[in-house]
């Protein structure tokens, strides 16, 4: 009678823990919990505000159809999919007592935002080049940069990130967790999600450091070679207002290449097992797409122009050559 009781509450807690995760977040921090809930919920707001503006203003001015903004468009639009597949279940778990996600959204927030994560590792490399062409090959760069170049890579960097997001899900989730549902992190995550196994994860760390490698750091080992030689191109300009044009618009990507691929590489490229700070995912999820817009369009004269032209007349709608 007694291991027939103990085989039922097996049996109960493996259906459970096979329903749902637990993330247990900042919860031994209440007071971090509120803080953490107004900043994620600011960011959130602004990251909305401000990448639907520049897709708008992209689509709608057509000075801005070229391929720099295609890209533009690209990165903004991936920033505001990627906040919402996590933005909002950390809000919800924030202000809840119990801060459970069923097993089926945490296998589609994994696939996504480490989809849309991998793809941004991809698209900013991609807006590297486009820069090098427009500064280094300047008399070329209309043939270089063609629609179907722009389109073919952009495509590119999409299907690539979400074919690595798919298998690491994959690999990830058909671990054995023998019970296991309570992750110590604020969001589903390979890393975190590592921790919960309870098997030997050194082909799963193993295969996550290699593709962590080819997304993270070949392409901003890419990046910075790219901007070698823009930096030597820009130092060869003669105009003072040559080169400060130059060095705005390239400084701007350079920005958000630090703040994105920073964080990124800290979280990935060391073991699981070592912990993984919560407050830098939060950093590259939540706190980056927000700073995005902010950064291409501060100090960004076309920007600035656009949206004056827009609010004096309704713009044509054409494509670039």
């Amino acid at each position: 009678m007694h291991s027939r009781a103990a085989w039922q509450n097996l049996k109960e807690e493996n259906q459970s823990t096979a329903e749902e995760f637990i993330l247990l977040g900042v919860s031994d921090q209440p007071q971090l919990e509120l803080l953490l809930f107004v900043l994620i919920l600011v960011s959130y707001m602004m990251t909305l505000l401000g990448n639907v503006t520049i897709i708008v203003v992209s689509r709608l001015d057509p000075h801005l159809h070229t391929p720099m903004y295609f890209f533009l468009s690209n990165l903004s639009f991936l920033d505001i999919c990627y906040t919402t597949s996590v933005g909002p279940q950390m809000l919800v778990n924030f202000r809840s007592m119990r801060r459970s996600i069923s097993w089926g959204s945490c296998v589609a927030q994994l696939y996504i935002s480490l989809g849309l994560g991998s793809t941004e590792c991809l698209l900013l490399a991609v807006m590297a080049f486009d820069r090098y062409a427009a500064v280094c090959r300047p008399l070329h760069y209309s043939a270089i940069m063609s629609q179907n170049l722009c389109l073919l890579m952009a495509a590119g960097s999409w299907f690539g990130g979400l074919v690595n997001s798919l298998a690491q899900t994959v690999l990830t989730m058909q671990l054995p967790r023998c019970g296991r549902n309570h992750i110590d992190h604020i969001f589903c995550e390979v890393p975190a999600l590592l921790k919960l196994a309870c098997t030997d994860t050194s082909f799963n760390e193993a295969e996550l450091l290699s593709v962590s490698v080819i997304f993270l750091v070949v392409p901003v080992s890419l990046i910075l070679i790219s901007y070698g030689y823009i930096g030597a191109a820009v130092l060869r300009i003669r105009s003072a207002e040559g080169r400060r044009k130059a060095f705005s618009t390239c400084t701007s990507h350079l920005a958000v290449v630090s703040l994105f691929y920073g964080p990124g590489i800290y979280t990935y490229l060391q073991p699981p097992s070592k912990g993984q700070g919560k407050i830098v995912s939060l950093f590259y999820t939540m706190v980056t797409p927000m700073l995005n817009p902010l950064i291409y369009t501060l100090r960004n004269k076309e920007v600035h122009g656009a949206l004056r032209r827009l609010l004096q007349r309704k713009p044509g709608l054409t494509g670039w050559a």
